[in-house]
């Protein structure tokens, strides 16, 4: 495999492909101007060849050096110069790949249009002053365009003036003068206008086009370029780095993941600063990406395997920025981006997250305080807020900020203090605060983040809450202490998903509850009034992670979530039955029941035989309550509890 690459650039194509080949292959790049050497500024490990050269040069010049492969990456005006690459190399027997440019592509950030109209049309939705180098006969076709910020140069005859005054050009904004015209003229020229636009056409070196150019990018103006060439045949920087990729070795594509701060570009860290100007292209969500200052291609995608299919699409992009909101650690897509991009240099940069910026705002600290994002994720609002003194939360989707104080209503918390930020860091920055309940009547930006102060917070975890706390009625409860047992057995995660089969007054939903406070419980009764309270007493311990299933097991079972823990306090004789659903939606499901009868004892031991649970364990519970008979106090026993623990079954 012959590693000798002969690159012409001097387009921004070139300069790619210089970055993309540097290190996989002997890479010498040619140019034939100034401007062009410039292009490859910064570009290490490269042969520059500065020197025009005819069809006779380069033949001579490809033999020389023993090429494998040529590719021609002129600016498609070059017409020349395209067609004596390719006969020379035909010559030497050496391949030749055309880069063929890509509609919207530029030389430094130039726009290309087809005719006069079509540039005056450009330039009319466009703010700034307008430097005119195309002579006198067509400023007639400029008609519409705003004249007063319109300069224009034309040749010192009295034509020419003649046309200016016809076109509506002030007579200060004339520049009268005789070409050609050097790169400091031009220079010294847009600077003095304040230009922002310079439009010219392609009229070669005579004419000096590439003089405009380099001033136009020294300064800092956009070109805009009349007629755009035929190309010809070719293939874009796109399939030609893909079909090198096969050949040579090319190094990995470099991922920057940064993490742009809450939403303004002044928060943005210098690493980050850094990397977006180190990029070829950006990607994001449009929020974030339209608060950037980037001249870079910006691709509004956030979801990794859209993020895959763009970057695979534009092979020639071996560097980009994925940026994403606030801190690319805290609530991000960081983590199923690396999980996406394993074969790609991955470089996380954090950010300043919403937390950090809304707690310096409020002149608070947030090291003390409970993080909970509930931007397109589920979460214990209440609980958390019931459990800490501060707490500051990421809104989205349904979770806005109205939904999140009613909510907080809902439970009896109104009078908790509610400080809402929107749009931190933006101009139109907006900062709130209230109750709960007067913030629950207005409206705020979807991606806001609230901080809830609550000093009465109780962080404490409570174990077989005594029945006299629960509302009862008539309904059967698991008392105190089994519930105490239950709770043990079951082995409880904070993100536990549980059922509560024949729930009664729900003790033992609002416990499970409690514990797996960023999970949820679904207590299932078939009762009507039992399931009543099961609500009420939802509200009065603010479980607000419980979900009442009205219905009879296991038919009401079918369209639950597969559950990772199980508590069976009622099962109607259907067991057997329950059990088979349970381990239907996860064999691994942990399941804990009791009974007090010798039926469902029986049973149950002889379900474990039939579904072989790898853990099998019963606990028989004796419990006597003091009861006080006259001046003294007698030991009154309750009826004995069997607690089986079962986990690990197989289906029938």
């Amino acid at each position: 495999m012959n590693k000798k690459i002969c690159l012409f650039a001097g387009t921004t194509e070139g300069r790619r492909l210089a970055e993309i080949l540097k290190d996989a292959v002997d890479l010498t790049v040619c140019v034939a101007t100034g401007y062009g050497e410039v292009m490859l500024d910064g570009i290490d490990g490269i042969n520059v060849h500065k020197e025009r050269m005819d069809e006779s040069e380069m033949e001579s010049f490809f033999a020389r050096n023993d090429f494998g492969c040529v590719i021609d990456a002129t600016h498609p005006y070059a017409s020349a110069v395209t067609e004596n690459i390719r006969s020379a190399a035909d010559k030497c027997n050496v391949r030749v790949i055309r880069i063929l440019r890509k509609a919207d592509s530029d030389i430094a950030g130039a726009v290309y249009v087809s005719s006069v109209e079509e540039a005056r049309d450009h330039l009319m939705n466009k703010d700034g002053n307008v430097f005119i180098t195309t002579g006198s006969k067509e400023l007639a076709s400029y008609a519409g365009l705003d004249m007063a910020r319109v300069w224009a140069r034309v040749l010192p005859t009295a034509s020419s003036l003649e046309a200016c005054e016809k076109a509506g050009v002030p007579v200060s904004h004339i520049i009268a003068a005789q070409g050609p015209f050097s790169e400091e003229t031009n220079l010294a020229q847009l600077h003095a206008i304040g230009a922002k636009f310079i439009v010219t056409k392609d009229s070669g070196k005579n004419g000096g086009f590439d003089e405009k150019i380099n001033a136009a990018v020294k300064a800092g103006v956009t070109p805009v370029i009349i007629g755009r060439p035929p190309q010809g045949s070719g293939v874009s920087i796109d399939e030609a780095v893909n079909e090198l990729g096969r050949i040579y070795p090319l190094s990995k594509r470099k991922l920057y993941i940064i993490g742009a701060g809450p939403g303004g570009e002044t928060l943005l860290t210098r690493e980050a600063v850094n990397a977006l100007d180190a990029c070829d292209a950006v990607i994001g969500a449009g929020p974030v990406t339209k608060t950037l200052n980037t001249k870079k291609p910006v691709y509004n995608e956030f979801l990794p395997g859209k993020v895959r299919a763009i970057l695979d699409q534009n092979a020639s992009i071996r560097k980009a920025a994925i940026v994403m909101r606030g801190d690319a650690g805290f609530y991000s897509g960081a983590k199923k981006m690396i999980s996406e991009f394993i074969d790609a240099d991955v470089e996380v940069i954090p950010g300043i997250s919403s937390v950090e910026a809304f707690a310096a705002k409020l002149k608070t600290s947030w090291d003390d305080a409970a993080l909970i994002s509930l931007h397109g994720r589920g979460g214990n609002i209440v609980r958390t807020v019931l459990g800490n003194k501060k707490t500051f939360a990421l809104t989205g989707g349904e979770n806005t900020v109205r939904a999140i104080c009613l909510k907080l209503c809902g439970y009896g918390l109104n009078d908790l203090r509610v400080t809402v930020g929107e749009r931190l860091t933006l101009p139109d920055e907006k900062i709130t605060s209230g109750t709960a309940e007067s913030i629950s009547g207005q409206d705020f930006d979807a991606l806001s983040i609230i901080y809830i102060e609550n000093g009465d917070a109780d962080g404490s975890v409570r174990a077989g809450i005594p029945d006299e706390e629960f509302i009862r009625g008539e309904v059967p409860m698991t008392k105190s202490e089994v519930r105490a047992v239950v709770m043990s057995k079951l082995c409880l995660r904070t993100d536990s998903v549980v059922w509560d089969v024949g729930a009664g007054t729900g003790s033992v939903s609002v416990e499970c509850a409690l514990s797996a406070y960023d999970g949820c419980v679904y207590a299932i009764e078939k009762e009507h009034d039992a399931a009543d309270l099961i609500r009420s007493n939802k509200l009065k311990f603010r479980a607000d992670n419980v979900c009442v299933v009205e219905g009879t097991a296991p038919e009401a079972l079918s369209d639950l979530p597969a559950p990772t823990h199980a508590f069976i306090g009622g099962s109607s004789g259907d067991i057997r039955e329950i059990l088979s659903v349970l381990i239907s939606k996860n064999p691994d499901v942990r399941i804990v029941a009791t009974t007090v009868t010798l039926e469902t004892q029986s049973e149950l031991l002889e379900c474990a035989r039939t579904f072989g649970f790898e853990t099998f364990d019963v606990v028989n519970i004796h419990v006597s309550r003091a009861k006080r008979a006259g001046r003294y106090h007698m030991m009154s026993a309750q009826n004995p509890v069997s607690v089986f623990v079962m986990q690990g079954g197989r289906s029938e």
